[in-house]
């Protein structure tokens, strides 16, 4: 470790040792989805996939959620479980994007997920007997948020990135050192393509290293596929739709090579790609240069992310846009891991 690395280390175990001699629980069950390395596993994704498993076996999900760059300040409901209460910038990209396409889930914003916990209880009325005995907490980037005992941690893996250039902050991308995977109660190695049921050697050499920390997990590879591309006007078409097309590629997102991988998947010629920081907040230029740069290289779709497309929609957007959704796809037996006593 440099000097950098080591004094955030420091920082990270007085703040961990804290939370761990003051951890709090909340009187329901609680799902924690979360990873060791910043931004770009999916965990958006993975957290919506969750929580519509747990309706569809007849529990009732709640997600905490900090929401990351949120402006609203918490807790706060940013859904009830019918459409976003809201604006982008108050709630935050990612919270506002799974209220916009979950429903029946309700999500609380907030920096103390045990207060956010709390403030759901009294604002749902919850109580203690049926059916709300089978209410379910999902923690949304929940890991190192420790104060607060969850039944479960799953901690997602970018199969592409795993560890982080096992280098801590600010050197790396670790936000804790990969040793903490001991913590862990499931794994999962994402966006894994079309390795995904062959296993490859780059992640049968990441299932080595994992075991290495954490022998007793149940390990599950997962994807992130590309289910449909949507025009402005909430047309859908097949991914497979841009086969042959020449497009444009953008996203401001935490792992964008993935997002650059999915539209070379679905046989676009990507003529031109471009990549902004994570949580981009989007500007008239901006999209003023995106749309002269596909108009020079003769694209006919500008495509970008879901989560892009909820933070430009108030701005004047080139007819020939698309938006790709992606779903998370796991074995089925990893519900079964994350929702068992």
């Amino acid at each position: 470790m440099n000097i950098l690395e080591r004094l955030y280390y420091a920082g990270f175990l007085v703040k961990q040792r804290y939370s761990l001699a003051h951890r709090e629980r909340l009187p329901f069950r609680v799902v924690s989805v979360g990873n060791i390395t910043t931004g770009g596993t999916g965990k958006t994704p993975a957290t919506m996939a969750i929580a519509r498993e747990a309706l569809n076996r007849g529990l009732a999900p709640v997600i905490l959620t900090r929401g990351y760059r949120g402006k609203a300040k918490g807790p706060c409901f940013v859904t009830r479980g019918d459409g976003p209460l809201l604006s982008v910038p108050e709630a935050g990209d990612e919270p506002y994007l799974m209220a916009s396409r979950l429903r029946k889930v309700p999500i609380v914003k907030g920096p103390d997920r045990y207060q956010d916990g709390v403030f759901a209880i009294d604002g749902l009325g919850l109580q203690l007997n049926a059916p709300e005995s089978c209410v379910l907490f999902i923690l949304d980037d929940g890991f190192q948020h420790v104060r607060l005992f969850r039944d479960r941690d799953v901690v997602l893996m970018d199969a592409n990135d795993p560890f982080g250039g096992q280098r801590l902050l600010p050197a790396g991308k670790l936000r804790e050192p990969a040793s903490s995977l001991e913590r862990a109660d499931i794994i999962v190695i994402t966006k894994s393509g079309p390795r995904m049921g062959t296993l490859g050697p780059a992640i049968e050499k990441t299932i080595n290293t994992i075991r290495e920390y954490n022998s007793k997990a149940p390990l599950f590879v997962a994807d992130h596929l590309s289910v449909s591309a949507a025009d402005r006007q909430g047309r859908e078409y097949p991914p497979s739709a841009l086969a042959g097309e020449k497009i444009y590629g953008f996203c401001g997102i935490g792992s964008p090579e993935s997002f650059r991988r999915t539209l070379l998947d679905s046989g676009g010629d990507v003529a031109g790609f471009r990549n902004f920081r994570d949580h981009h907040a989007y500007t008239l230029p901006d999209i003023l240069s995106l749309r002269r740069e596909a108009e020079r290289l003769g694209c006919r779709w500008i495509v970008t992310t879901e989560k892009d497309i909820i933070k430009i929609n108030h701005l004047d957007l080139p007819e020939n846009i698309l938006i790709i959704r992606i779903d998370f796809s796991i074995d089925g037996s990893f519900y079964d891991y994350v929702f068992g006593r």
